[in-house]
C-alpha cells in the first residue's frame, strides 16, 4: 500500500471530542491535498494527529506502516511539519535553525549539513536571511523559514498549517508553487488553507471537514459547489470559472 492512510481516527481534548471516527481517502504521493472547513472543524487537530503530536484512537499509516509504532527518529525523517507559527524567543540565526531541524532526523554533520540547509534557503528565495536572528524576522519571513525547516530533511510527507497566513501575495505564490513542485517530486503534501479560491487553484484534492468529521472529498470542482458551501460554511456563494478557466469562489452573504 502506497500513501498516507487515515482510518477511524478519534481524538478528544479532555472531555471535548474533536475528531469523530474520521476516515479519509488515501492520500497519494504527487498530490497536494487541502484540508478545508470552518473554524473548529478539526483541521489543525488532524494535522497534529498525523504528525503524532496529539494522542488519538484509530490508525494512521504511511505506506502500510503504523506511524504510532514507528521509531521517532525515522518518523522525523519521513514527516515534515510547518506549524502556524515558530516558537518565539529563539536565539538562533536562520541558518542555525534549519541545520538544527536537519539534525533532528539525520546524522548529517559539519559542512554537509551547512550546505544542505543553505541550499534549501536558496530554493525558497530566502538565502539572504541566513544570518538573521529568528526573533527579528517578520511574520512572513518566519513562515518561510518554518517551511525550510520542514523540508530540509527531504520528508516523504509534508504537513502545513495555514502556511500562507502571514505572507504577502508574491510570497503566497512562491510558497504554493513550491508545494506543487515538492509534490511533483513524489511527496504527499497536506495543507490547511482557509482561502477556498486559492485551494481551488493549487490543490489536486480538497478534503472538506465539518464538526470533526469528513463532509466531502474530491477534486476542487466537485467539492466547491454552492450547495456544499451553504451546508458547511453557512454562506451563499457563487462558484464560477474565470477567463483562464480557473475556479473562483465569491461569497454573497450568509444563508
Amino acid at each position: 500500500m502506497t500513501g498516507l492512510c487515515v482510518s477511524d481516527v478519534s481524538l478528544h481534548y479532555g472531555p471535548r471530542p474533536i475528531l469523530h471516527g474520521l476516515t479519509l481517502p488515501d492520500l497519494k504521493p504527487g498530490e497536494v491535498t487541502v484540508l478545508a472547513g470552518p473554524n473548529a472543524a478539526g483541521k489543525s487537530t488532524l494535522l497534529r494527529a498525523i504528525a503524532q503530536l496529539a494522542p488519538y484512537r484509530g490508525n494512521i499509516a504511511l505506506d502500510g506502516e503504523d506511524l504510532a509504532r514507528m521509531p521517532i527518529r525515522r518518523r522525523a525523517r519521513l514527516i515534515g511539519v510547518m506549524p502556524q507559527t515558530l516558537p518565539s524567543g529563539s536565539s538562533l540565526v536562520v541558518l542555525e535553525s534549519v541545520i538544527a531541524a536537519l539534525r533532528a532526523g539525520s546524522d548529517a554533520l559539519g559542512l554537509q549539513a551547512d550546505e544542505k540547509a543553505m541550499a534549501v534557503l536558496e530554493r525558497l528565495g530566502i538565502g539572504d536571511l541566513a544570518m538573521e536572528p529568528l526573533d527579528q524576522l517578520s511574520g512572513g519571513q518566519r513562515q518561510m523559514v518554518s517551511l525550510a525547516q520542514a523540508i530540509v530533511r527531504d520528508p516523504r510527507v509534508l504537513l502545513l498549517d495555514e502556511p500562507t497566513s502571514a505572507l504577502d501575495l508574491a510570497r503566497q505564490v512562491r510558497l504554493l508553487g513550491e508545494l506543487r513542485a515538492l509534490a511533483a517530486e513524489g511527496r504527499i503534501v497536506v495543507a490547511v488553507l482557509h482561502d477556498l479560491a486559492m485551494a481551488a487553484q493549487w490543490a489536486d484534492r480538497i478534503v472538506l471537514m465539518h464538526r470533526g468529521a469528513l463532509h466531502s472529498s474530491g477534486q476542487p470542482a466537485t467539492v466547491l459547489t454552492p450547495d456544499l458551501l451553504a451546508q458547511v460554511y453557512g454562506v451563499r456563494a457563487r462558484v464560477e470559472r474565470c477567463s483562464q478557466g480557473r475556479i473562483t469562489v465569491m461569497i454573497d452573504g450568509e444563508v
